[in-house]
Parts: C-alpha cells; structure tokens; sequence
C-alpha cells in the first residue's frame, strides 16, 4: 500500500504527500504535533516502517510502553478502535498520577 487519505482529512485539510526522506517524514510528524498541540513526546519510525510492521499498527495503534519496555497497553486499530480515556488510563497507572500533571512537570 502506498498510502491511503480518509475523506475526514480533506474536510480539515490535512493532506500531505507521501514522505520520501527522514526528513520528510520528521516534517509531518511536526506539523501534526503542532496542529493537535500534542505535548507528548512523539516517536518516528524509519522509512521501512519497522515499528508499525512490528507493532501490527496499521492503520494506526495507541500503545503504552512501561518503564521496562513492555508492552503495558495495546489499543483496538484505529482511528475508530481509538479509546482515549483507557490510554490515558494506563498512563496514569504506570507514571502514578494524572498525566496532566506530568506533562506540566515535564515542561
């Protein structure tokens, strides 16, 4: 598959050419942190995609990783498996209070 668009992202433009460098790649990845204001640390993966060939996470995944490198918790495929509120329920469970809070202590 080269790449796939959801009518959802022309309705609020978010459109974007396929990245064909690492560059590339981290610019998009920028841009949408910058658009969804994330203030969560976002990974990239490399241009053979190996984390989402591993992590099964096509079309898109929400994971928890813990301190140890497990696997804490695995989200139904997304965008429309997406449960937010569990997600940031096992953050709070590993990092022990609200993530909120963290995040503020983390800037």
């Amino acid at each position: 598959m080269e790449w796939w668009q959801l009518s959802q992202n022309l309705k609020e433009d978010v459109v974007f050419n396929q990245p064909t460098s690492i560059d590339e790649r981290a610019n998009v990845a920028q841009t949408c942190m910058l658009r969804l204001d994330l203030a969560m640390p976002i990974l990239l993966d490399d241009m053979n995609n190996s984390t989402d060939e591993a992590y099964a996470a096509m079309p898109e995944r929400l994971y928890v990783v813990d301190t140890r490198g497990n696997i804490a918790f695995k989200g139904a495929a997304g965008p429309w498996g997406f449960d937010v509120a569990l997600w940031r329920d096992a953050i709070e469970e590993i990092i022990g209070n609200s993530v909120d809070s963290a995040v503020n202590r983390a800037y």
